[in-house]
């Protein structure tokens, strides 16, 4: 795994290899939004990554869609954020904290007052989530007025302040897997008629100020954009998506963040392979900077991608929850833990904080 475990610079980050840690939602927050209480150790039980990026945090109350999440929008929240980040850095590692809203993908229930889910036009996503009572289909939304995108843009202006301010290294812009500025960016769940809808480049411009928004806080070098072009999860889809995330790449190369981060599944898309792989390798070329690679890769995968140049990075999930010592089970090209499917999402510290390293495993002992 030589190319996987080589040093690359991210900004003015050393980052140690190129095996990064996706972020994960766990379900595992208090219900003030601040983490939980295992969220210092399963971080820090991860800092081998070369970068972990964290579990999708709300810039707001509006932007929430699960129970249990955190959040990042007010004191109590930075507090609890802290210490997480402290433990991080003491074990040798580096996180940048995702920004999230969900946007249609919530529940009245969730949210202040027991308000509608916000998106960019009022088209109720055939999906569900999870609240205090079990899953539920998700809350008809409302469209956002053009005064609620801008007070929404500077949510993510103040969400990354307060991520500076509870010590991340960084950010990442979660604008994938059919949350709200996913929803802007596609055609099947944006018909706005004014300058957030329509064309592409109108489609983009959200998530181009939302960039802009997060740059007055962060160098370039410390933010990243997570995109997910093909996938129809929560209900996504777009008529022509090799012009909507040209535009999109095109939107980003004029702000230079410090990576494009690409989930490269077509979940739940009827999208031909060649056409697919074709699609992967011309948004690769388009994007001149970092690109990290996410979505059903294994080791030798995730190798191959580096060393022939398809990636630079490789985001693992499931691999890293198993395995808090990814890095250094690939290097010594060991067995890997298996997941427990059953404890991702909530729970206590089983399925959580309890997986064994290499060393507590006994291996080659």
């Amino acid at each position: 795994m030589s190319s996987l475990l080589q040093p690359i610079q991210l900004g003015s980050l050393t980052l140690a290899n190129r095996v990064f840690m996706a972020p994960l939602t766990r379900n595992r927050a208090a219900a003030s939004g601040s983490p939980g209480p295992w969220a210092a150790t399963y971080y820090s039980q991860r800092a081998s990554a070369g970068l972990i990026v964290s579990e999708a945090t709300q810039i707001s109350a509006m932007g929430k869609g699960y129970i249990n999440t955190p959040g990042i929008h007010s004191e109590e929240q930075v507090a609890g954020w802290k210490p997480v980040v402290d433990a991080v850095r003491q074990a040798g590692g580096r996180i940048f904290l995702q920004l999230w809203h969900v946007g249609r993908i919530s529940h009245s229930s969730l949210l202040p007052e027991n308000a509608s889910p916000v998106a960019p036009s009022a088209i109720k996503a055939h999906g569900q989530t999870f609240v205090e009572t079990g899953f539920v289909d998700v809350s008809e939304p409302r469209a956002l007025s053009l005064t609620e995108i801008q007070s929404t843009i500077e949510d993510y202006g103040r969400a990354a302040f307060n991520a500076k301010a509870a010590g991340f290294d960084g950010v990442e812009i979660h604008a994938a897997n059919g949350y709200l500025i996913d929803q802007f960016l596609r055609s099947g769940s944006n018909v706005r008629a004014d300058a957030y809808g329509g064309a592409a480049a109108n489609r983009a411009r959200f998530l181009g100020e939302v960039v802009e928004a997060v740059l007055n806080v962060w160098e370039p070098g410390r933010v990243g954009v997570r995109i997910s072009p093909l996938s129809a999860f929560n209900d996504m889809s777009d008529a022509n998506p090799e012009e909507t995330f040209a535009r999109v790449v095109d939107v980003l190369s004029g702000y230079r963040p410090g990576y494009l981060h690409v989930v490269e599944d077509a979940i739940g898309e009827a999208f031909p392979l060649d056409r697919k792989a074709d699609f992967f390798r011309r948004l690769r070329s388009e994007w001149k900077g970092i690109y990290i690679a996410n979505g059903g890769y294994d080791a030798e995968r995730g190798e191959r991608a580096v060393s022939d140049g398809s990636a630079d990075a490789i985001a693992y999930g499931r691999l890293f929850i198993a395995n808090p010592d990814l890095p250094t089970r690939l290097s010594r090209r060991g067995p890997l833990n298996a997941p427990d499917i059953g404890s991702f999402y909530g729970g206590d510290e089983c399925g959580y904080i309890d997986y064994p390293t290499w060393a507590e495993s006994g291996i080659g002992n």
